[in-house]
């Protein structure tokens, strides 16, 4: 038993050091080499960053770095070989020997990472530091570079630009310069500059760099101060959104919008005001104007500012309604909608080749109260009858000044007679579509005026001219948003209702240039009032004064008896009162006028006297016959007498 045991204990001995061998040989080389590769794949879970340049000090702390490393990697391979001769009783230690220790990996793998991730961190403070020092030394030369203040270019330099072409940075650089200097004149002029010089050179430069003409950049430079001027400016050069109006007569909005955004077109709804009808379109995949539903007439393509006139109008259903102006049909259709099919609608329009469109989108729409007729907005009053509607809408035609940014060029094609052209048409635009209104109607009685211009003329000016001419005033057009109407404008007084008119502009609101006022008509009375009659003037009042002395002379002189031969000649009987005579002047002009004062000029000064009591036509004509009659009797008379005194 003893020789059996000994031989078991023998082959044991001899079996085990060859397996050892195998096993630890082995999965210690997988191990030592298991080991290595985790410090790479963390290395490289580290975000690459741009190369940085690194100085000495930094390379030196690598180096011992990587030293110390190879130090650690070249004593855990010599851990590795001495423990390949030893036996491994424990089951423990032999897993701890085989895959490693998970606590020497984290401390290895974390120390390495924790160092490099120092390294970059204080390389990447480093570089900041010194870009942000390079930006301030490059910020302070620039401004040693720059002069304190600005200076206005010389003749000669202005004659050097005007050879060549526009050098359009500098342009930019300078209208920024000037608008700084002009936007705080009081304390940024320099000694001895004069306010108009700098304006003179803004009109000039804004000219050769956004292509205006003299006329418009100095009217806007007038109504506007030089900071918003630009902003309206800037405004001008981009494109407004595109807006879609969805026709409630068919569908709603919502629904409308789900049916788009499944065809690929990006929109939002429009803003509270536009009351659950308008929708901003972003982008499309198809045609906007192209779709099936907009063939069915679910939408119009209407811009955000043409939906304000008929939201100002508010018509009522089972009204009578006229749209004065009324191609394409964005507007008219708008009221068709808001009257639900109901009522009368007088679509109006004076050019024939745009009838087309007016009754091809009545059509689409689904329209169906509306009427269409081609006449002159003028003589309109006189085809539908006076005080015959309830309420008219006039988007009159205008110079297109709000809508710059659709028509560029409006900037070089208009000027101070084509506003005055457009002004005189639109007051008797205005004055036809007071006299359409009925001032006793129940629920009407209102006209909307707009127009997408800018311009005092054609805006202000025309509704200060028509409360003058009719018994109507200015009521507030009940929407939220948009800047009041100008009240004066340079020498120009309007009257202080005009303030409730609306002006709307694309660097304020995002939409294009627009003007809106709401009129209620107050009587059906034509004619104006005492106080808008024309006041005459000193010297209209002279020229009648001295006219009314010069025929009560006359009357006074016919009534004398005629004297026989010998005495001298009346002024009846001189070829100056024949003449007079001949060709009276006439009284019409000068009718209800004989209160007023006039002054007469003395040698101490201005005295007030007050005029002679102009008799009656009527009366003076009485007496100029009957005097006629008595010296003809008293001819007659001599006559008679002449051949007897003969004989």
């Amino acid at each position: 038993m003893a020789a059996l045991t000994r031989n078991k204990k023998n082959r044991t001995n001899s079996q085990t050091p060859p397996l050892n061998k195998r096993t630890k040989s082995s999965p210690l080389k997988k191990a030592a080499k298991s080991q290595k590769p985790p410090l790479k794949k963390q290395r490289r879970c580290i975000p690459e960053e741009k190369p940085v340049i690194a100085t000495d000090e930094e390379e030196e702390e690598e180096i011992e770095q990587s030293n110390q490393g190879d130090e650690g990697s070249e004593s855990g391979s010599d851990f590795f070989s001495d423990g390949d001769g030893e036996d491994v009783n424990d089951d423990g230690g032999a897993d701890d020997l085989l895959f490693g220790s998970d606590d020497e990996e984290g401390t290895l793998g974390s120390d390495s990472d924790e160092s490099d991730i120092e390294i970059k961190s204080r390389a990447i403070d480093k570089k900041r530091k010194k870009e942000e020092k390079d930006a301030k030394d490059e910020f302070t030369m620039n401004i040693k570079e720059q002069p304190d203040e600005f200076q206005l270019p010389t003749k000669k330099e202005l004659e050097a630009e005007a050879r060549g072409a526009p050098d359009l940075p500098s342009l930019q650089i300078r209208i920024r310069e000037i608008v700084r200097v002009l936007s705080n004149f009081k304390d940024l002029r320099p000694d001895g500059a004069k306010r108009t010089d700098y304006v003179d050179q803004l009109k000039a430069d804004l000219c050769s760099y956004y292509g205006y003409n003299e006329f418009l950049i100095g009217t806007l430079i007038e109504m506007f101060p030089v900071v918003e001027l630009m902003e309206l400016i800037e405004a001008f050069e981009k494109k407004r959104p595109t807006s879609i109006r969805t026709n409630t007569l068919k569908t709603r909005r919502r629904d409308l919008a789900d049916v788009l955004l499944n065809r690929g077109v990006n929109l939002d709804p429009l803003s509270k005001w536009s009351k659950e009808v308008g929708l901003i379109v972003y982008d499309s995949q198809v045609p906007i104007g192209a779709t099936p539903e907009y063939l069915a007439g679910f939408y119009m393509l209407q811009s955000a500012s043409s939906f304000l006139p008929v939201m100002a109008l508010a018509p009522q259903e089972k009204e009578r309604v006229v749209d004065m102006a009324a191609a394409p049909g964005g507007k008219t259709t708008y009221v068709a909608a808001l009257m639900k099919n109901t009522g009368i609608i007088y679509a109006n329009e004076m050019k024939v080749p745009r009838l087309k469109s007016l009754c091809a989108n009545l059509h689409r729409m689904g329209v169906t109260n509306t009427i269409v007729c081609n006449y002159d907005g003028r003589e309109l009053s006189k085809v539908l009858g006076q005080n015959s509607v309830d309420r008219v809408l006039l988007d009159a035609p205008c110079s297109g000044t709000g809508v710059i940014s659709k028509d560029e060029s409006v900037k070089t094609s208009k000027s101070a007679d084509d506003i005055n052209k457009f002004a005189h048409l639109q007051k008797q635009l205005i004055l036809s579509a007071i006299d359409l209104v009925d001032a006793n109607s129940k629920t009407g009685g209102y006209i909307v005026y707009s127009t997408c211009s800018i311009m005092i003329p054609e805006n202000e000016a025309v509704i200060d001219y028509a409360l003058k001419k009719r018994d109507a005033k200015v009521v507030p057009c009940g929407l939220d948003f948009g800047q009041p109407g100008f009240s004066s404008f340079r020498e120009q007084r309007f009257h202080p209702s005009v303030e409730k008119t609306r002006r709307f502009y694309p660097h304020v609101h995002n939409m294009d240039g627009f003007f809106v006022a709401k009129l209620k008509k107050m009587s059906n009375a034509m004619q104006p009032t005492e106080t808008d009659k024309p006041v005459e003037t000193m010297r209209q009042a002279q020229v009648s004064s001295s006219d009314d002395d010069e025929e009560a002379e006359a009357i006074e002189d016919l009534k004398k008896p005629s004297v026989a031969n010998g005495q001298p000649k009346r002024e009846s009987n001189t070829k100056e009162y024949k003449n007079r005579q001949k060709f009276p002047r006439s009284k019409e002009t000068h009718k209800g006028r004989r209160n007023t004062r006039i002054k007469s000029e003395s040698g101490s000064g201005t005295v007030e006297e007050p005029r002679k009591q102009k008799k009656k036509r009527s009366q003076w004509k009485n007496e100029i016959a009957q005097a006629r009659e008595e010296k003809r009797n008293a001819m007659r008379e001599n006559a008679k007498e002449r051949p007897k005194h003969r004989k």
